[in-house]
């Protein structure tokens, strides 16, 4: 689906640049309205994702970094599950101070476009879950990921449909393959915003060192 389509039935695809689309977050996170309208737009992302990641991981203890946490959705829907043990990043603060008190270990404002200011193999698991979209996070993010996570950590992913191939994140993942990275575990497309019929790519990979 191309931007100009979705654009206008998410209004915050239309940006392009990260400046305004923080911009555009920190006016959604006032009066909780972006927590509201994941609701109303049937958002599935954080559960199909939450879903698939405890199918192959049964250990409740690891560390978990949730790149692009947002208001902490995917925290939640893990919690279902017995998952505690997790670590947020985002670029809006607006965003970080709507997440439930308690649920993170710890929240840390971050430009994910950059590097991320964490040990090697520090992580045994990575959920990016409606970061990788229109105007956001780029495919080199995967080799910092990459690089944070521990020797067979999983790292679970959405990638919108519609910059899947125009930002090269179909390339990347090859690429990370290709390389030896990791392996591909699931890969499949999700209905992500079913409300807006808005689909994304849905990844779970296993990282090899």
């Amino acid at each position: 689906m191309a931007q100009k389509d979705v654009g206008n039935k998410v209004p915050i695809y239309k940006l392009k640049e990260t400046d305004e689309v923080m911009k555009y977050y920190d006016e959604w996170g006032k009066g909780n309205k972006y927590d509201q309208d994941m609701v109303d737009w049937n958002y599935t992302g954080p559960k199909e994702t939450s879903d698939i990641f405890v199918k192959y991981q049964k250990n409740k203890d690891i560390k978990i970094y949730d790149a692009g946490c947002g208001t902490g959705l995917v925290g939640v829907e893990l919690k279902k599950y017995g998952f505690y043990n997790f670590f947020g990043a985002d670029l809006s603060q607006k965003l970080l101070d709507l997440v439930p008190k308690e649920l993170y270990q710890k929240l840390d404002k971050v430009d994910l476009n950059k590097q991320i200011k964490e040990e090697d193999n520090s992580f045994d698991a990575i959920m990016c879950v409606g970061t990788f979209t229109f105007g956001h996070v780029k495919p080199p993010a995967l080799d910092e990921f990459i690089r944070i996570t521990k020797n067979k950590g999983l790292i679970c992913f959405t990638i919108n449909e519609g910059i899947h191939e125009e930002y090269g994140f179909d390339k990347k993942i090859d690429q990370l393959v290709n390389d030896n990275k990791w392996k591909k575990l699931e890969f499949f497309k999700s209905n992500y915003i079913a409300s807006k019929d808005v689909n994304a790519w849905l990844g779970l990979f296993e990282v090899i060192k």
